[in-house]
């Protein structure tokens, strides 16, 4: 029986929240506060695929946000084509504001659900996504972008995931949301534990690292790797 997800919030609920935010996402340190090891996660992930595509010409950075992740990215390999997809119009102008001066590249802006993303077969070197796949819901949403982002992926190219994740075990899961609940408590307090624990709650439908890393391999991906793991959040990915 499928999940009943409709007490969940909308695309376009997400969107609001993320559309007054800009400023705050354009700061890594203020913007990803919430995600423990946010600056470790996109050095890996941009490491990552520096390593496994050193010639890469072409990146797409899907839920980019106001673009740290593909500014990280040409900090490593310049003059990148980089396609940059977000919900949120004003994220996807301030991360073209920040990216365009910063490579000779093409800088071409998708706004909508990642879901729909009509990607050409063997694009891109790169694809970057990162604490965005938690947002979609059903299996066949995660199936379906998995899908997606293999197939968008020249031979050789590689993609890279930092985001939320949830856990099998009721027991091991409480164990990361206890320690979460304290990670926020130390960063704001009480009231800021609860502001964040109430949107994660409403508008966010995570997937453990052992589902995901299952997928890449039922899509069709055979080199998957953890780069890192701490409470409920991971990093990893893998090359077509």
């Amino acid at each position: 029986m499928k999940a009943d997800y409709s007490n969940k919030a909308t695309n376009e609920e997400i969107r609001e929240r993320f559309d007054k935010d800009t400023e705050r996402f354009s700061n890594l340190q203020t913007g990803q506060q919430t995600t423990i090891d946010a600056p470790l996660t996109m050095e890996l992930c941009t490491e990552a695929a520096r390593y496994a595509n050193p010639q890469a010409k072409e990146l797409l950075d899907i839920g980019c946000g106001a673009g740290n992740y593909t500014l990280k990215m040409l900090s490593k390999i310049p003059d990148l084509n980089c396609v940059l997809n977000d919900l949120s119009l004003p994220m996807l102008q301030k991360a073209e504001e920040r990216v365009a001066p910063q490579t000779t590249g093409k800088v071409t802006l998708i706004q909508g659900d990642m879901r729909n993303l009509n990607l050409e077969a063997d694009r891109f070197d790169i694809i970057l996504a990162a604490a965005t796949l938690h947002h979609l819901r059903d299996d066949d949403d995660w199936e379906l972008m998995f899908n997606k982002i293999y197939k968008a992926l020249k031979p050789g190219g590689s993609f890279w995931v930092s985001d939320f994740i949830c856990h099998h075990s009721e027991a091991i899961n409480k164990l990361f949301e206890d320690k979460y609940t304290s990670y926020l408590e130390s960063l704001g307090g009480v009231e800021y534990r609860e502001k964040v624990w109430a949107y994660v709650r409403y508008e966010d439908t995570p997937r453990s690292l052992n589902y995901q890393l299952a997928l890449l391999g039922k899509v069709g991906f055979s080199q998957i790797d953890v780069l890192h793991k701490n409470s409920c959040f991971a990093a990893f990915g893998a090359i077509k």
